[in-house]
């Protein structure tokens, strides 16, 4: 019996694979072991520790840097989910004038890079300061308020994606059916639909909380004086030397978002099925 042979653009396709994932994962893997390197600096393996991480945690600036993080990602996540979900909501009604433009604009931050999203909101802070001290007497200047702001701006997007999906996959019949049974739109809204949307909204809540806990573009050019997160601190440390202690807190940081987003894509699945 003759042997099947696997076509060319198989094994290109194939060798491509196995390109792309060792380029993206191996530097990943090798950051997570050498986290746990015995040695100070160098890349000579010399044996298991644990010090970095106990030193990691045992850092007061490192941990008021994680706490503003913290801070800066709920609140911006609280907002940007209130937000997005009302928008999903607009644009689930169809037939309004304006409905296109406000879906384009809307979308625009998901395909903007960063640093063009961080240079128009430094662009829009500088133009408003100026307004305010010229119309109001207002002294305003970056701050951890802007950085909160700006997070908004950039999470609303992806939150409005993941409720527009499970919008798309609510079963409308169940509002006529609650509307002919005498329940008011407020009540169809609470007990019917928030429920089915619910894992949607709190996966698009996930997301915007780790986009917001591992944003740096966006953070580096809206923060003020004195507003340090936890990849400006990173980015700091880098700069004057690369110390085992940036490897424990960019593995710590890489679980934690690894950890939301499954959760995320595990509730939107979950939802789905």
């Amino acid at each position: 019996m003759a042997k099947r042979h696997m076509p060319w653009g198989t094994w290109a396709l194939t060798l491509n694979a196995i390109f792309v994932y060792t380029f993206l994962y191996v530097p990943i893997i090798v950051l997570v072991l050498f986290s746990f390197n015995a040695a100070k600096v160098g890349a000579q393996w010399q044996g298991f520790t644990l010090q970095w991480y106990n030193e990691l945690f045992a850092d007061a600036r490192l941990g008021d840097a994680l706490w503003t993080s913290l801070k800066i990602a709920g609140l911006s996540t609280l907002i940007a989910t209130t937000i997005g979900t009302l928008a999903a909501l607009a644009l689930e009604k169809r037939g309004w004038r304006g409905r296109k433009a406000f879906d384009t604009g809307l979308y625009l931050p998901v395909i903007i890079p960063d640093v063009v999203m961080a240079v128009s909101l430094l662009g829009f802070f500088t133009l408003a300061f100026r307004q305010f001290q010229a119309l109001l007497g207002l002294n305003l200047a970056m701050g951890l308020w802007t950085v909160i702001i700006s997070h908004v701006a950039f999470n609303i997007s992806f939150v409005t994606v993941v409720v527009g999906t499970s919008l798309a996959n609510f079963d409308r019949r169940l509002e006529e059916a609650a509307a002919d049974l005498g329940a008011t739109p407020w009540q169809t809204f609470w007990k019917i639909k928030f429920p089915l949307i619910g894992p949607g909204v709190l996966g698009g809540a996930l997301l915007s909380f780790t986009l917001s806990l591992d944003d740096f573009v966006v953070t580096f050019f809206t923060r003020g004086p004195g507003v340090n997160t936890l990849t400006t601190e990173v980015y700091g440390r880098i700069k004057k030397s690369i110390s085992p202690e940036i490897n424990a807190i960019s593995s710590l940081m890489l679980l934690g978002s690894t950890i939301l987003v499954l959760t995320s894509l595990w509730m939107q699945r979950r939802r789905q099925a």
